[in-house]
């Protein structure tokens, strides 16, 4: 049995808690609000009143928290009861760059520090679904992987760089937030046009999005954009979106029709509609 500590009780810390508790780990809990952490008792988990007082003996203290500002504020307030062999786990979406110097940081003081986000949501943390990435000392993450992946399906280690995994959770984010920004298009054009929502949904399951990404992705991240759908029919397609949705307001279609009319004005309209990421890959 584990004595673990979670630094952070909303929706996702508060699950990572009750499932640890359940699994029979000793697991001591800290929120800014005192009745996130309060609700856990009945699932035996102690609710403490200070980071402090959450971390005293914890060899496992797991930060769940908004920001970076916040994970500085909690470690400073937990740091004098952070036990010497203690590491902490710091599940947090932050900023790559913020995350590199508190990782330097804490290893300058001597203090272990892994940075690991996951893409997972509540129910997923209850049930060891999900995914993890791990950034940080590989001897670090070998003392605790077997317990990390008691916590998710799938365990990815990205390599000793800090801020590696930082970075590629803005990415799975970006690409989770893009999604929904377009199916609320695609839902503002099944409005206009009367279709039923949730029949506009089910036909997008004849689109292999796996395959894009492998496919035209690949092609992007190399730089090759060879029309199979020229950027300038592209465009013509998106101006029939932007009709069909009329004055209704647009999460993402009036960006993309932007980005194409300056591309197509720098006369780069023959080229497949993946060079929209074309700046992207020429710079270093």
């Amino acid at each position: 049995m584990a004595t673990i500590a979670f630094l952070g009780t909303g929706l996702l810390g508060a699950a990572f808690a009750e499932f640890a508790a359940k699994r029979g780990d000793s697991v001591s809990a800290w929120n800014r609000s005192p009745d996130k952490a309060l609700a856990l008792v009945p699932f035996g988990v102690k609710a403490t009143a200070t980071p402090a007082e959450a971390v005293q003996g914890a060899t496992r203290v797991h930060l769940v928290l908004k920001d970076d500002a916040v994970v500085e504020d909690v470690i400073a307030a937990a740091l004098p009861n952070l036990a010497p062999d203690a590491i902490l786990i710091d599940h947090t979406t932050t900023l790559p760059e913020l995350t590199a110097a508190r990782a330097a940081r804490l290893a300058a003081q001597g203090v272990a520090y892994l940075h690991c986000p996951v893409f997972m949501g509540p129910p997923a943390a209850r049930n060891a679904q999900g995914s993890m990435m791990v950034a940080g000392p590989r001897a670090l993450f070998e003392r605790v992987q077997i317990e990390l992946a008691a916590m998710t399906a799938r365990l990815e280690y990205m390599g000793e760089r800090a801020d590696l995994a930082a970075v590629n959770k803005l990415f799975g984010n970006a690409m989770i937030i893009g999604v929904s920004a377009m199916m609320a298009d695609i839902l503002t054009m099944a409005q206009a046009s009367g279709v039923d929502p949730q029949s506009a949904v089910r036909l997008l399951g004849m689109l292999d999005l796996n395959a894009m990404v492998a496919g035209r992705g690949a092609n992007m991240a190399k730089g090759n954009f060879t029309a199979t759908f020229e950027l300038h029919m592209a465009r013509k397609d998106v101006r029939l979106m932007l009709e069909t949705a009329g004055d209704r307001p647009l999460a993402a279609l009036p960006a993309i029709a932007a980005r194409m009319d300056q591309l197509i004005a720098q006369g780069h309209g023959a080229l497949d509609a993946s060079a929209l990421g074309m700046d992207a890959v020429a710079r270093p």
